[in-house]
Order: structure tokens, then C-alpha cells, then sequence
């Protein structure tokens, strides 16, 4: 019951609009510049160049989350274009991701997928990577059919599954033959009970599963978690069947856990921190935290230890 007020409230802060409106003008001096990258491209670059200078690449996230015309799709385009642009110009150590919802994903799926293939034609020109971030289960189909159909054409193009879903070893399987880099999560997603496990210790031993035999096949793998138990494993995997550095990485989001990230670069691990981007931070972070409540435990903790 208290998880659930919990969500309810945040989820009716996220969608407030003369809360976003004072957000907005207060920027990142509510505090989101923990967690958030910044709302302008400048702000983004300083964060990310201060990561690079401890040896920590970053996924820039470029943030979509209120989309309503095709439009409104075409200024997040040109957001993530501009993120690539920056990495390019600024030789920033980065890749970017994003939903589909917010290159039209509940508008139209061409419409999705020509916004892609624009976005990952400036990205090849400039050497930059880009990653799918999963979204609610409703929308997970349509983003693994996407996926299969760009990354027929594209190399620099990845995707995050979840280990929550009982249907992600069935995707991983689907996608074999792809050879895919897969962003591994246990998920922020509460779902119902005929599609997510909604139990910690299974979610840990699928997690373990599903990322070892990522590795095992010889596919590029992002660990994205800020558990000890997850990251311990997966350094006692990549150790035991010798996977060499350039095949895996670490990830975990800005403004959480920022000691152990720099204890992985210096271990020689690849490690990336999620960059928040866009003028949509107010709205991401209050989601983050409705999506699971457990995060608000996690940001409180951040925010005393820095």
C-alpha cells in the first residue's frame, strides 16, 4: 500500500505542469544536477567532460517524454542529433540512447523508425553508438520487431532487455542471430504478475543467466546495475572465461554510486555512466522514482554521500 501511494504520488508530480513549468525555470538548482546531465547542450558537455577526465564514458540520454505530434518527435530528433554532434565536436568519450516513444513510438511505427534510421545515419558519420532503451511491456514488441528491422542495416546500434519479463530469454534467443550489444536491467517497470517476476531473488538469477550467456556467445554486453552482488559476478565471470575488457562495460546512472564507478575504471573495467539530457529532466526523475520507489532509498543515499 505504501509502495503504491508512493508511485501514484511521484507519477502526479512527473505530469504537474506548474511544477514542471518552476523546474524548468529553476533548473538544475532543484538539485537535478545530481542526476541529471543538464538541460542544454553546454550543461550536458561540462558533465560528461568531467566523467571523461577520471577515465568514465557515458550514454547520454536524450530525454523524450511528452510527445504528441509527429513534431514533437522531429525537436527530439534534433536533440539526439545534437548529443552526437557534441560528441564528434567536444572528442567526448560517449554514446547516446533513447525510447522510441519519443521518436513516435504510439504515433506511427514508420514514422519510428525513418526518425531511427535519421538519427543512426549522423550517428555512423560520426562514430557514435546508440542504444534502445526498453519501456513498459505494453511497447516491448514493438521495440524488439524495431530493433530487428534497424539492426539488419546498422552496426552502431544496441538494446536494453529486462530481466524482470519472463519474456527476455525468449528475446535473447530471438536476437541471436543478430549478434546484438545488449544493455542487461533488472528493470524499473512495476508489471503485472503474468509477465514480470516481481521477486528480487528471481530477478538476480535471471539477471546472472541472461548475462552470462551474453558473454559466452561472444556478444557485446553492458551490465547496467548498481548491485555489489551483480557486479561482483559478472568480474568472476569475464576473470574465469577470460572475456576480454573490450567485450563488456559497466553502467550505472549519474549520481549513483559515484565511488564504486570510478573503482571500476580504476580496476581497468569499462565503465559508463547514463547521462540524463534534455529539457525533460524534472519529468524523468520524478518517474525514475514512481517507477520503482525503492530509487528514492537509492537518491537519498547519493545525494549524503556526495
Amino acid at each position: 500500500m505504501v509502495e503504491q501511494t508512493l508511485r501514484m504520488f511521484f507519477t502526479t508530480l512527473a505530469y504537474n505542469k506548474p511544477l514542471i513549468k518552476t523546474a524548468r525555470k529553476a533548473g538544475m538548482d532543484l538539485g537535478g544536477s545530481y542526476f541529471v546531465g543538464g538541460e542544454y547542450t553546454d550543461e550536458m558537455i561540462s558533465q560528461v567532460k568531467e566523467l571523461n577526465e577520471k577515465g568514465i564514458g557515458v550514454t547520454i540520454d536524450c530525454l523524450g517524454e511528452f510527445v504528441k505530434t509527429e513534431e514533437d518527435t522531429a525537436y527530439y530528433v534534433d536533440n539526439a542529433i545534437a548529443a552526437i554532434h557534441a560528441i564528434r565536436d567536444h572528442h567526448l568519450h560517449g554514446q547516446i540512447s533513447l525510447k522510441l516513444y519519443s521518436v513516435g513510438l504510439e504515433l506511427d511505427r514508420e514514422l519510428t523508425v525513418q526518425n531511427m534510421k535519421n538519427i543512426l545515419n549522423e550517428a555512423s558519420g560520426c562514430d557514435v553508438f546508440v542504444t534502445i532503451n526498453m519501456e513498459e511491456y505494453k511497447n516491448c514488441e514493438a521495440i524488439v520487431s524495431i530493433f530487428e528491422e534497424l539492426r539488419s542495416h546498422y552496426e552502431n546500434i544496441g538494446l536494453a532487455l529486462q530481466a524482470n519479463l519472463f519474456r527476455t530469454e525468449q528475446d535473447l534467443k530471438r536476437l541471436h542471430s543478430l549478434s546484438p550489444a545488449i544493455r542487461f536491467v533488472k528493470g524499473a517497470y512495476k508489471e503485472s504478475e503474468d509477465v514480470d517476476m516481481n521477486d528480487k531473488s528471481h530477478v538476480d538469477e535471471n539477471y546472472k543467466k541472461l548475462v552470462k550467456q551474453h558473454l559466452l556467445n561472444g556478444f557485446y554486453t553492458q551490465a547496467a546495475t548498481h548491485d555489489n552482488d551483480m557486479i561482483d559476478f559478472v568480474k568472476q565471470v569475464v576473470k574465469e572465461y577470460r572475456i576480454p575488457p573490450d567485450q563488456y562495460e559497466f553502467q550505472m546512472l549519474q549520481g549513483i554510486r559515484d565511488k564504486k564507478q570510478e573503482e571500476l575504471a580504476a580496476e581497468g573495467h569499462k565503465m559508463v555512466v547514463y547521462v540524463p539530457f534534455g529539457k525533460d529532466w524534472y519529468t524523468y526523475f520524478m518517474k525514475r522514482l514512481a517507477e520503482r520507489p525503492a530509487n528514492i532509498g537509492f537518491t537519498v543515499m547519493s545525494m549524503f554521500r556526495r
